[in-house]
């Protein structure tokens, strides 16, 4: 009998291990917690927490808040963080970046970042930082050189200059002078193919990996070439190959994920179409992105969605990628499910049952609903009740993928059951899924086995309630 052929994991090409049983936990590090530790705020005008988000501002939520927060986020099930940018910046989101080797001192400085860092691998946990690194901030030390001197300034070719004099706060029609993304002056957009840029942004990205963290979510990559990206690729895997390299990409991202650019992207692909499926008519359609369809879905289309999507990578790929409902940059899924909190935990299930990282938006589990940015960028309501606390039911998805490896490896071959059910099947799990508002869906005729877990209602005849959920051994 011939030998097997045994296939080399090849450490260039493939993501991270690790990443395959993470559960992740986005932040927005000025809308978190505020814990009082950061001397720079001290007699500074921030804004009482909790004000609108769409005021200007800073509310102060810091680092060492997310270090107090870290037992409570680990008992929830979370093992990385990804934090928005946490760099200088003049923005309270912090994609402005006018500093890229220092973290904001509203935010506790370089110190506070290391103490964090300190604090995740105590813990076992993972932290993944925001780099954004098409564009930087007006403030941006090379930029302004380049608006005090003009053509005179060496920093000239960091920019794509198209007229003289720059006008960086043009007035009404004017035009700027300078190429920055989506037409804001605020952003100017880096030249790319300038060695000076690249060794730069490269440095950057190889300063922190010294420092500590665990990889790097790119913001906006798609409007970078990729030849950067692969000369960045190359200086993480030098530094630490166990680093995850994870991508904004909304849609198709087969180009980037070959080996040679990125090892993951984040999957919304995945998530608008289980909020979509698990909304059952009830989807708030307001927010109009087609990366980001708000439409209601029937369960084959759901399936075919997932199937397309997985079927486009490797294996390993699927099992790297940042799976999300939501982010900072689109309507909370608890607002496009127009606050149906039943609605929420069958898509959450479904985020959980697939390969690839589950992350959590924070604030989701004390039901936070904003609408598209910046409303869904509201301050975590610590001193606030909670409009619900799914705490408990996160701490238990996260348990289901502990305990059963093929969730996370594998993944369940999916059907549709009956006009509002889904079921899902790998070796001896099933797994049945109830959208209906109302009606109680039939396990499959001829199907029986141990109730391992639920959500929701499930009669001892197997039948699963109303927007609830079933796992049997069989």
């Amino acid at each position: 009998m011939p030998a097997k052929l045994l296939v080399k994991r090849n450490p260039f090409r493939a993501p991270p291990s690790w990443v395959a049983d993470a559960v992740i936990y986005q932040i927005v590090p000025d809308r978190f917690r505020r814990s009082g530790l950061v001397k720079a705020q001290d007699q500074m005008e921030l804004r009482p927490w909790g004000t609108d988000p769409a005021a200007q501002g800073f509310q102060g939520g810091d680092l060492h808040g997310v270090i107090e927060s870290l037992a409570q986020l680990q008992d929830m099930g979370i093992t990385c963080l990804y934090l928005t940018p946490i760099f200088s910046s003049a923005a309270n989101h912090r994609y402005h970046t006018f500093d890229y080797l220092q973290v904001d001192p509203l935010l506790g400085g370089n110190a506070a970042l290391d103490a964090l860092i300190s604090a995740v691998r105590q813990r076992g946990m993972r932290l993944v930082l925001d780099g954004v690194f098409n564009h930087c901030g007006r403030g941006f030390w090379a930029f302004h050189h380049l608006v005090e001197n003009g053509e005179r300034s060496p920093y000239r070719d960091w920019f794509h200059v198209h007229q003289w004099p720059l006008r960086p706060y043009p007035a009404a029609g004017e035009d700027c002078g300078y190429a920055c993304w989506w037409s804001v002056p605020d952003l100017p957009k880096f030249k790319h193919d300038h060695h000076a840029v690249q060794d730069y942004l490269l440095e950057v990205g190889r300063h922190w990996l010294d420092r500590g963290i665990d990889g790097w979510r790119l913001d906006v990559p798609a409007e970078v070439p990729a030849t950067f990206w692969a000369e960045f690729r190359k200086m993480v895997r030098s530094v630490n190959p166990e680093a995850w390299i994870v991508g904004e990409i909304w849609g198709d991202a087969r180009s980037w994920l070959g080996g040679d650019h990125f090892d993951g992207v984040m999957n919304y692909r995945l998530g608008w179409s289980s909020l979509c499926w698990a909304a059952a008519g009830e989807i708030d359609s307001g927010y109009s992105n087609p990366d980001y369809p708000l439409k209601h879905l029937a369960g084959e289309d759901l399936i075919a969605i997932w199937e397309t999507t997985s079927g486009w990578y490797r294996p390993e790929v699927n099992q790297a990628q940042m799976n999300l409902l939501d982010s900072h940059d689109v309507p909370r899924a608890l607002h496009s499910l127009k606050g149906d909190v039943n609605a929420l935990k069958l898509a959450l299930l479904l985020l959980f049952l697939h390969p690839g990282a589950p992350c959590m938006y924070y604030g989701t589990e004390a039901g936070l609903s904003g609408g598209p940015e910046p409303a869904c960028r509201e301050a975590f309501p610590w001193d606030s009740p909670w409009r619900v606390d799914l705490r408990p039911f996160l701490q238990e998805l996260a348990g289901l993928r502990q305990r059963y490896s093929l969730l996370r490896k594998n993944g369940l071959h999916w059907s549709r059951e009956g006009a509002d059910g889904l079921r899902g099947e790998a070796s001896n799990l099933l797994v049945l899924v109830n959208r209906s508002r109302s009606e109680w869906l039939k396990p499959p005729s001829g199907m029986s086995g141990s109730l391992e877990w639920q959500s929701g209602s499930v009669s001892p005849a197997g039948l699963v309630g109303p927007q609830s959920a079933a796992l049997l051994l069989l």
